[in-house]
């Protein structure tokens, strides 16, 4: 555990260990489970990933038993890097480290090789779609940008919930040339899910085409003309994904996002340090 402590150190404190709100990303779930963790005897360790997911151990032997105890299950559960928030009474969490875990980052080389799938560290599919002025497109042609890739329908509640402080983020970064947002609406024709989040959101979004035809409609076509269930794609709606500058994927998020504002440090260290 040297070299996490070396990187997640008392040091780099940015909050008192009894503040809640302090720690990233956790949904309410997550904050009545650290909430616990302040009352658990030691020794303990509460350990924190990119997407919001936590794990808590204590009343182990040594603070170190503690510490490797929750990493484990933390990592054992999420792809994305699992790093200690808080260990016995005192925060370790770095602050600057955090919207590095994404990487590291493939090279080209790399990424060329890379086996197709889903998972963090795969290829993306090249999906087919049509650009916010309706020109035919993939994913490919993306390349040299960080893709935000967000699977919603107007049909699906937490979507809408979602979708007015996705677009706020996606404002905020509008100045961030190497930054993507390609929305793709699900089960729906394009002209009515774009003119609901229109008429009923009042948000003028630059939305994607996935070119599903309508209600009932769940496949998604790649450019080499083949089709991909959506399911396996996205497990609930809305699911989103975020692709390098290769093509290559750091995150996965099923579910809609808690709070978008904390995913744009992340956004902008894959931009500036993907694609070399």
């Amino acid at each position: 555990m040297g070299f996490m402590l070396g990187l997640f150190s008392p040091a780099h404190a940015v909050a008192p260990l009894e503040d809640v709100e302090a720690v990233p990303q956790l949904d309410a779930r997550g904050k009545a489970g650290y909430r616990a963790y302040l009352k658990a005897d030691s020794h303990k360790a509460f350990m924190i990933a990119p997407g919001g997911h936590w794990v808590w151990r204590a009343e182990m032997g040594s603070e170190e038993a503690a510490e490797d105890a929750a990493l484990n299950d933390c990592q054992e559960n999420t792809e994305q890097r699992c790093v200690p928030y808080a260990v016995n009474d005192r925060v370790v969490f770095n602050a600057k480290a955090w919207p590095q875990l994404w990487g590291p980052y493939l090279a080209k080389a790399q990424a060329d090789r890379a086996t197709v799938g889903l998972k963090r560290g795969m290829r993306f599919p090249d999906l087919a779609f049509k650009d916010p002025q309706g020109k035919p497109t993939t994913l490919k042609a993306l390349r040299g940008k960080v893709v935000v890739l967000h699977f919603w329908g107007s049909w699906c509640a937490p979507c809408l919930k979602e979708m007015p402080e996705l677009r706020k983020t996606a404002a905020m970064l509008e100045g961030d040339r190497d930054i993507v947002f390609t929305c793709l609406q699900m089960r729906e024709d394009f002209a009515t899910a774009k003119s609901f989040v229109k008429q009923h959101l009042k948000l003028d979004f630059a939305l994607s085409d996935s070119q599903v035809k309508g209600p009932g409609k769940s496949e998604l076509p790649l450019s080499d003309g083949s089709i991909l269930p959506d399911r396996q794609l996205a497990k609930v709606f809305p699911t989103t994904y975020v692709i390098d500058k290769h093509g290559i994927v750091l995150f996965l998020h099923n579910g809609p996002i808690e709070d978008w504002k904390e995913y744009i440090a992340f956004l902008r260290d894959a931009a500036a340090r993907s694609g070399r």
